[in-house]
C-alpha cells in the first residue's frame, strides 16, 4: 500500500488568484494543543474545532479593527442552514481576552462559533504575519465598506468608549484563514498581508464545499414582476 503523504496547502493571494503560488507546509500538529477560550473563559485545545468535521477558521487582526468588524458583519449573514447542509463549521478566532467576545458579537450580530487565542500561540506557530505589507491588489476586499481614514476613526472611537480601554489585541498582528478537518488534513490556507487582504467569503465557502453563492452587497434588490 502506498504511503500517504501529509497534505500540503497552497498560499493563494489575489495577485495570483489562479492558485499558482509558492506551496507552504501547514502542520496542524504544531498547534493542535494550543488553548483557545470561549466567551465564558473556558479553555480547550484548538484541535477540537476540526477533529471530527471540516471547518472554515478565520483569524482576525483584533476586535477593534474596522476591516475585521465589517468582514465579520458579512460572515454573520451566512445562514446556519447553509453551513449545516454542507457539513461545514464556521469559526472566528480573535487574539484578545475572552471578555471582548460578547461585545464584538453584539456589534457584528455574528451568530456562529467564536473563540480567542490571547497568547497568539496559533498565530505565531502557524507563521501568520506581523506588520503590514501593502500590495497593489487588483481585487480589493468586497467586504470592507469604510475608507481607511473613517475606518480608523471608528476603531479609535470604539477603543475610547470600551469599558476596558485597550486595543483588544496586538495592533500589528495580521490574520488569515484555513480550511481544515476532519483530522489534521488542511485543504486551504491564506495569511493576510494587510488589513484589507481578507479572502472573499464566497471563495472560502466554495473551497470548503458549499455550493450556494451568497450576496453580501448592500445594494437594494430589484425584483422583476
Amino acid at each position: 500500500m502506498a504511503e500517504i503523504e501529509s497534505p500540503i496547502t497552497r498560499q493563494v493571494t489575489r495577485e495570483n488568484g489562479d492558485g499558482r503560488g509558492p506551496p507552504i507546509d501547514i502542520r496542524l500538529e504544531d498547534v493542535e494543543d494550543c488553548l483557545i477560550y470561549d466567551r465564558h473563559g473556558v479553555s480547550f485545545p484548538f484541535k477540537k474545532l476540526y477533529q471530527d468535521r471540516k471547518s472554515v477558521i478565520i483569524f482576525l487582526r483584533n476586535f477593534l479593527c474596522y476591516s475585521c468588524t465589517e468582514y465579520v458583519e458579512d460572515l454573520s449573514k451566512i445562514p446556519k442552514e447553509t453551513l449545516q447542509d454542507s457539513g461545514i463549521n464556521l469559526v472566528v478566532i480573535g487574539q484578545s481576552t475572552h471578555h471582548h467576545i460578547e461585545p464584538f458579537c453584539s456589534l457584528t450580530r455574528y451568530p456562529h462559533e467564536i473563540f480567542v487565542d490571547p497568547e497568539r500561540c496559533i498565530y505565531q506557530k502557524l507563521g501568520m504575519k506581523r506588520e503590514e505589507k501593502i500590495t497593489n491588489s487588483a481585487h480589493p476586499s468586497p467586504h470592507v465598506k469604510s475608507g481607511i481614514f473613517m475606518g480608523q476613526m471608528k476603531s479609535i472611537w470604539r477603543a475610547m468608549t470600551s469599558p476596558a480601554f485597550d486595543f483588544q489585541g496586538d495592533l500589528y498582528q495580521q490574520g488569515g484563514a484555513i480550511i481544515a478537518g476532519p483530522g489534521s488534513q488542511v485543504h486551504f490556507s491564506h495569511f493576510n498581508m494587510n488589513r484589507l487582504d481578507h479572502m472573499p467569503i464566497n471563495w472560502l465557502l466554495q473551497l470548503a464545499g458549499v455550493q450556494q453563492t451568497l450576496d453580501f452587497s448592500d445594494k437594494p434588490k430589484v425584483i422583476h414582476v
